[in-house]
C-alpha cells in the first residue's frame, strides 16, 4: 500500500526547501518520514493514510481547547464572513487587547502583530528606542524567534558577545547581543557589572520551551528584575510559549507568587492569543509604549496586524480558558500525564526526569531535572529517537525533536493519557533491553 506522507513528502521537497515550512516538521532531528495532517479534532489528528494520533504538540502550543472547538469555530466562522483583512481599525482589535491587558498586570498598553519573531524584535526595538542603548542580554537555548540579532550562541568566556548561529546573519549585527548561561546568576551579574550601563534589556523565556521544558530559577529570575532596575535596562519576557498556556496570568503570575512586586516591563506574547491563527502581541508599561510610532519615534507596522479573524479566534479563546476551574483541571491531566510517565519510565529502569506547568510539559532521559542548554544537550539522541517512532507507531504524536515541549489540551480525556502512558511503558520496556 503506498504511503501518502511519503509521496506528499517527495512532491513537497521539490518545491519547499527541506520539504517543510518551518524545519523541526522535517523530523531531520529523528529520522524518518514527516506525517502530513489531513484534518484535527479535538486532542487528535490524521495524517494523510487516515491514522489517528493523540496530539501533544497542539500547533506548538496554541490549541489549548483542542482542534476545532465549537464556540471558536464559531466565531471564526462568523468574522470571515464579515470580511478577512480591512487594513483599518476594528472593534475586535480594541477588545483583544483589553482582554489580554485584564489578565496581565504588568502591561499598560499592548499592539498586536502577527508573529511571534515580530513581537519579539520590536519589543527589542522599543527598549533600544526608550533607552538609548544598543547591548542587549539573551540565554542560551532560549528562542525568540528568528530575526538576525537573536540568531547567536554563546561566546567562549562568561558575558562575551554571541556569536551569528545561521548564514546570512552578518557578524556586525550579533555584535551587541551578549549571551549567558540559563540559570548561572554569576555570569549574569559579571555581564552587568561590565556592560551594565549600555544594556538596553534582557530578554528571557520564564519557562523555556525549546530546550524542552526548564524553568528560570526563582533566585535566578529575581536576580535579573534586580539587576535591569538597577541598571536602567528593559526585562522583557518572552511569553510566546508560556502566555496564557501555564496559567491564565502566564509564567509572570506564577514568578510575581514567589518574588514580591516582581513584575516584567514589556512582555511578549503569541500561539494561545491567537487561538491558532497567525496571531501575536507585546506590551508593557505605558511610558515604553509610547514610544512606538505614530506617538513616538520607534516605527513599527504591519497590514495584517489585528487581522479580523486571527483577533475573532483569539478572543473567542480567552474567553474559554477564563472559566472558573479551567487551569485546574488542565493542570490535572498533565500532571497525571506526567506523573505516569514517569512511573512507568522508573518501573522500566530508564533514567527519566520530568517537569510541567499548567498544559505545558517535558521530559529528559535522564536522571535529574536539567537546568541550561549544555545539560540539556547530553542527553542520548539516540534513545529519544527510539522513543518518538515508538509513540508514533502505537498513535502518539510528541515533538520530534528532544529539545521541545510538549502541550496538553482541554480536549485531552483520562482515557488519552492512560493510552498515552501504555504506550509510553511499551516504548520503555525496549529502551531498557
Amino acid at each position: 500500500m503506498s504511503d501518502r506522507n511519503q509521496d506528499l513528502f517527495e512532491r513537497a521537497k521539490r518545491v519547499i526547501p527541506g520539504g517543510v515550512n518551518s524545519p523541526v516538521r522535517a523530523f531531520k532531528a529523528v529520522g524518518g518520514t514527516p506525517r502530513f495532517v489531513q484534518r484535527a479534532q479535538g486532542a487528535y489528528f490524521w495524517d494523510a493514510n487516515g491514522k489517528q494520533y493523540i496530539d501533544y504538540i497542539g500547533s506548538w502550543g496554541p490549541m489549548i481547547l483542542g482542534h476545532g472547538h465549537p464556540a471558536v469555530l464559531e466565531a471564526v466562522q462568523t468574522a470571515a464572513r464579515e470580511g478577512f483583512s480591512f487594513g483599518a481599525p476594528t472593534e475586535r482589535e480594541v477588545e483583544l487587547a483589553e482582554a489580554i491587558l485584564e489578565h496581565l498586570p504588568s502591561m499598560d498598553m499592548v499592539r498586536l502583530v502577527s508573529s511571534g519573531t515580530e513581537a519579539g524584535m520590536s519589543a527589542i526595538r522599543v527598549a533600544r528606542g526608550a533607552t538609548g542603548r544598543n547591548k542587549i542580554v539573551k540565554f542560551e537555548g532560549c528562542y525568540h524567534g528568528h530575526a538576525d540579532a537573536l540568531l547567536v550562541k554563546a561566546g567562549s568566556g562568561l558575558a562575551t558577545f554571541g556569536t551569528a548561529t545561521s548564514a546570512g546573519v552578518p557578524p556586525e549585527v550579533v555584535q551587541h547581543t551578549l549571551v549567558l548561561e540559563y540559570n548561572n546568576v554569576q555570569q549574569l551579574e559579571e555581564a552587568f557589572a561590565l556592560h551594565g550601563a549600555d544594556i538596553a534589556c534582557l530578554i528571557i523565556e520564564p519557562i523555556a520551551g525549546n530546550m524542552n521544558f526548564v524553568r528560570a530559577s526563582v533566585p535566578f529570575m529575581q536576580r535579573c528584575r534586580e539587576l535591569c532596575t538597577r541598571h536602567g535596562s528593559v526585562l522583557v519576557l518572552d511569553e510566546v510559549m508560556t502566555g496564557f498556556r501555564v496559567a491564565l496570568g502566564s509564567a509572570q503570575s506564577l514568578y510575581a507568587q514567589a518574588i514580591p512586586g516582581f513584575e516584567p516591563d514589556m512582555t511578549v506574547l503569541g500561539k494561545v492569543i491567537g487561538g491558532g491563527m497567525p496571531l501575536a502581541a507585546f506590551g508593557g508599561k505605558r511610558a515604553l509604549m509610547e514610544n512606538l510610532a505614530p506617538l513616538g519615534g520607534v516605527y513599527q507596522a504591519g497590514t495584517l496586524s489585528g487581522n479580523p479573524v486571527a483577533t475573532a479566534c483569539g478572543l473567542a479563546t480567552l474567553r474559554e480558558i477564563s472559566r472558573p476551574g479551567f487551569y485546574e483541571e488542565l493542570g490535572r491531566k498533565t500532571k497525571a500525564l506526567v506523573n505516569g510517565l514517569q512511573a512507568a519510565a522508573t518501573q522500566a529502569g530508564v533514567a527519566f526526569s520530568t517537569d510541567s506547568q499548567g498544559g505545558m510539559f517535558g521530559f529528559f532521559l535522564m536522571p535529574d531535572l536539567p537546568q541550561n542548554y549544555s545539560t540539556v544537550m547530553r542527553t542520548d539522541s539516540a534513545r529519544f529517537n527510539t522513543l518518538f517512532h515508538g509513540l508514533l507507531e502505537r498513535g502518539v504524536y510528541i515533538a520530534p525533536a528532544l529539545y521541545e515541549a510538549g502541550f496538553v489540551s482541554a480536549a485531552h480525556t483520562d482515557a488519552d493519557i492512560a493510552a498515552s502512558v501504555q504506550a509510553a511503558a511499551e516504548c520503555f520496556r525496549l529502551l531498557s533491553n
